[in-house]
């Protein structure tokens, strides 16, 4: 490599709101996010399926006409 011409690249911290801290290298330096692996609802298995208007019955009633049972 060229000597000169790259970038920084120290440890930095990446703060969750959760307060989940990751150590990692960046360019950018400490900074902090909203939502991480360890707090977000796809993950963490918590996810809540909102039904308006009753979306999800219809979708499986229609599911099933076509034979996808499971």
């Amino acid at each position: 490599m060229k000597s000169g011409i790259h970038p920084d690249y120290p440890v930095s911290t990446i703060t969750c709101a959760c307060g989940n801290a990751v150590k990692t290298r960046t360019t950018r330096g400490d900074f902090s996010i909203d939502v991480c692996a360890a707090c977000h609802p796809f993950y963490t298995g918590k996810q809540k399926i909102m039904d308006t208007a009753g979306r999800v019955d219809r979708f499986k009633k229609r599911y099933e006409k076509i034979g996808g049972k499971r």
